[in-house]
């Protein structure tokens, strides 16, 4: 995918974890709700086509397009017939931000662990070493703090490194396409 003069494969923007319990789906648009809501895309950007983005980040055209779907009936995209699926404004829409949206994968997080049988201080020590490990990955390959949590940084075409669970690492980047 090209966007801002700047060639960003849709398989480093979006990293699927097949044996997570969230399905890819899920994966796939929470990963779109984060991204809309950070600012990495902006009200009006193109997103990649269905097939496009199907085949990029190997799943199948159903997949991408009943998530499509559901960012639509939720307000977050806007599809037009034969032009493609645009970004739509969320400024206004109460509780959409990055701050709200990783409040809720947060809780989620706790939710999980908890059903697991961890206790809060087990969770806390699990997070803190993911976090220790994800600062001294970014501190190995050369990421600057800024650039992580600065949206124009990367809309200048600098790839975005998201935290991930201890072990995994994907390098994120701005994407756009041709429409759905």
């Amino acid at each position: 995918m090209v966007k801002l003069g700047k060639t960003i494969p849709a398989g480093d923007l979006f990293e699927l974890d097949a044996a997570s319990s969230i399905p890819v789906w899920l994966q796939l648009k929470n990963r779109f709700i984060y991204l809309i809501t950070s600012g990495f895309y902006l009200p009006g950007d193109q997103l990649p086509t269905v097939r496009g983005l199907a085949a990029e980040v190997e799943v199948n055209y159903n997949t991408v397009s009943k998530v499509y779907q559901s960012l639509e009936e939720d307000g977050y995209i806007v599809s037009k017939r034969r032009l493609g699926a645009f970004v739509a404004d969320v400024s206004d829409k109460p509780g959409v931000s990055a701050e709200v949206t990783a409040e809720i994968v947060t809780a989620e997080y706790l939710k999980r662990c908890q059903e697991l049988g961890m206790s809060l201080e087990d969770i806390d020590a699990q997070f803190t070493a993911a976090l220790v490990a994800a600062k001294a990955k970014r501190e190995k390959d050369g990421t600057s703090e800024g650039a992580a949590h600065d949206p124009q940084e990367a809309r200048r075409g600098r790839l975005v490194k998201f935290p991930e669970p201890a072990g995994e690492g994907a390098a994120d980047g701005r994407a756009a396409g041709n429409g759905a």
